[in-house]
């Protein structure tokens, strides 16, 4: 296994120590952790985005009609 060092801010390094879920629990075995939660959320989000912007052009279709409209003076 390669390993490599990088440096962090101290204020950083802090904030990892408090994010760990246990005492033992390595930077790199929380920053794992951590990247793969932000994949999965981007992941999540981009195919949110893409439903919606499916789902506009037919919320136009069914909202934007004359039928509709009348309704809204009743």
């Amino acid at each position: 296994m390669a390993v490599t060092t990088i440096q962090l801010e101290k204020k950083l390094v802090k904030s990892l120590q408090q994010a760990r879920e246990y005492p033992r629990q390595t930077y790199n075995e929380l920053i794992k952790k951590m990247l793969h939660s932000f994949q999965t959320t981007k992941k999540n989000n981009q195919y949110d985005e893409f439903l919606h912007k499916v789902q506009q052009q037919k919320m136009k279709e069914l909202w934007g009609n004359k039928h509709d409209e009348v309704w809204e003076d009743a």
